[in-house]
């Protein structure tokens, strides 16, 4: 496992001089720093911190929403242990340490996905009708976490990722409850919301490293008026309730249709706004992104990518270069989940996941005691010392928009396995070919393509699953192998040496064949590889003698034909 301690090496991309003397502001189609100076915003989204989705809590089919979710738990192990489990969800899941992590790797502002019922109670349980309770809980999770940002440099965007009511019917997102009145559906839900958005402005109008407030995440509501007339209402009256508290901060408005249907939200009404749009599993072209640019133009106002990410490193690379090649900034989701397509990736423990069994009626139920455990350790998980960090994924975010260069996944050198999974950094076509690489099926004709086929490791388009070989092992294997696919390797020699190749792999197949190239230029022979009579069966294959010259070498392992598994090559210099 990759632990965090490796994240330093990225430090160097970008510079840490942000200037917050003064405010992020808007002139004309771009963002400003308080000096003066346009700025790209590159960040992440804090995900499941404030707002628990299903997916990301492995509970989707059974408990999609936070309300659901605390609902089984609380009939699984009583009120008190579950105010515990959230407890301690919280003071885990996104720390001091996260924000850090995130500036050394070259990010400059987090997106804070935050439920209204931490800073305020639902109005089925307010005490006295149409009035608010105020509680200190998320106002306080706000001000550490601004702490965190201001320390680091870094901007802080508020984003209300679960109004009063929820805003959508895609109920996930916002906690919507379908059996109460929605945020569109109740005026009291909508008073709730103008208020709390005037104490947030309120509370931070004097803070610069606040970056802005994302009024309302991903409305997806079906309104009977075609032009969106009360979304446009009721920004209309977030952003004066803003102003009259707060004239410092950019306002940023999200159009319906998760973030991307602005009929009826121009032109802007107010001199520093922003228009954000979401994206998620299209093509990565201008033509896709049209409709915002054009907005943009038209109206003479700044958009923002608010919300992407959930896709492969292929496409991560090629959206983010595509957004500030059009000096459009960006938000990715999440920072943490299970899974290898975000920075950090967050065990789910066996007891959890017999918990979340149990609910779909699957297994035996663990009993209270065993349950408590299980979730208490699933929010330890979360802790970032307690993560997987991905420097891939990172890599492609940050680096890759702006380089084909490609750069050590670990370093290699003569006399020592180098295994097939642990390639070089870089582009699809740079550090590796691979034919499926990414996601977009959203797009016009487009399919939804698992582009690594093996979900184990790594976020590029090789195919990486778990490794059985009993001879030595990293854990992994590169599989599903096709003709005209290579991985590339960094390899160093302190000298030159005459060195015999040794190739561990297995197959079913007949026909496979490989070639090395060293610098760009063939090494040796085309190498036939006989099956080993399963695609678990493990055999080295000697293939004869390559001279190394001394120094740093790109070594390019090609798939010629057929299909192989491909645990390690290793290059043993002659003593």
């Amino acid at each position: 496992m990759r632990k965090i301690s490796g994240f330093l090496f990225l430090l160097f991309l970008f510079p840490a001089g942000l200037n917050a003397q003064g405010f992020l502001h808007t002139r004309g189609k771009y963002i400003y720093d308080g000096a003066g100076n346009e700025i790209i915003l590159r960040g992440i989204g804090t995900g499941n911190w404030m707002l628990q989705e299903g997916y990301m809590m492995q509970s989707a089919r059974v408990a999609g929403t936070q309300h659901e979710f605390r609902k089984k738990l609380t009939e699984t192990i009583g009120k008190a242990k579950t105010d515990s489990f959230y407890t301690a969800w919280l003071a885990y899941h996104f720390t001091r340490a996260d924000v850090h992590a995130m500036k050394s790797w070259g990010f400059n502002s987090v997106r804070v996905a935050m439920h209204y019922k931490w800073f305020t109670l639902p109005i089925e349980e307010e005490p006295v009708k149409g009035e608010n309770t105020w509680l200190e809980k998320g106002f306080v999770m706000i001000d550490s976490l601004l702490r965190w940002c201001s320390d680091n440099e870094m901007y802080l965007i508020l984003d209300m990722h679960g109004a009063p009511g929820g805003q959508g019917k895609d109920a996930n997102i916002s906690d919507y409850d379908e059996t109460k009145p929605s945020l569109w559906e109740s005026g009291e839900n909508k008073s709730k919301t103008i208020a709390l958005w005037r104490k947030l402005a309120e509370r931070y109008s004097n803070e610069p490293w606040i970056g802005g407030y994302d009024l309302i995440n991903e409305t997806n509501w079906p309104f009977t008026e075609a032009d969106n007339a009360p979304l446009r209402e009721l920004l209309r009256q977030l952003t004066k309730a803003i102003r009259e508290v707060d004239k410092n901060h950019i306002i940023i408005l999200e159009g319906n249709g998760w973030g991307n249907d602005y009929k009826g939200l121009t032109p802007p009404w107010d001199g520093n706004m922003v228009y954000s749009f979401h994206k998620y599993w299209s093509y990565n072209t201008p033509k896709v992104i049209q409709f915002i640019t054009t907005l943009r133009d038209t109206c003479n106002v700044p958009i923002w990518l608010g919300e992407s990410g959930e896709n492969s490193n292929t496409w991560f690379t090629n959206c983010i270069a595509l957004c500030e090649s059009m000096h459009i900034g960006w938000s990715w989701w999440p920072v943490k989940k299970p899974g290898n397509n975000n920075p950090l990736k967050v065990k789910v423990n066996s007891g959890y996941k017999a918990l979340i069994d149990s609910w779909e009626g699957k297994g035996t139920a663990p009993s209270e005691p065993e349950a408590f455990d299980a979730v208490m350790q699933f929010a330890a998980n979360h802790k970032i010392e307690n993560c997987e960090f991905h420097p891939d994924v990172v890599d492609a975010m940050i680096r890759q928009p702006h380089s084909t260069e490609t750069l050590p996944f670990k370093p290699h050198s003569l006399n020592q396995a180098v295994f097939a999974s642990d390639y070089d950094l870089g582009r699809n076509g740079y550090a590796y070919a691979d034919f499926d690489t990414a996601n977009y099926h959203q797009s016009e004709f487009g399919r939804h393509t698992t582009w690594n086929h093996g979900h184990s490791y790594r976020n590029d388009g090789v195919d990486i699953g778990p490794c059985n070989d009993t001879l030595l092992t990293n854990g992994y294997q590169v599989g599903w192998t096709a003709e005209g696919e290579w991985l590339l390797f960094t390899l160093h020699a302190e000298r030159a040496a005459k060195c015999k190749l040794g190739i561990r792999y297995a197959t079913d197949e007949n026909n496979a064949a490989v070639h090395l190239e060293i610098d760009g230029k063939p090494a040796g022979v085309p190498i036939a590889l006989p099956s080993t009579g399963d695609w678990q069966q493990w055999a080295t294959f000697e293939a004869g003698e390559l001279t190394i010259p001394a120094g740093t070498h790109k070594v390019k392992f090609c798939f010629d034909e057929g299909s192989i598994n491909l645990n390690y090559f290793r290059l043993s210099a002659a003593e």
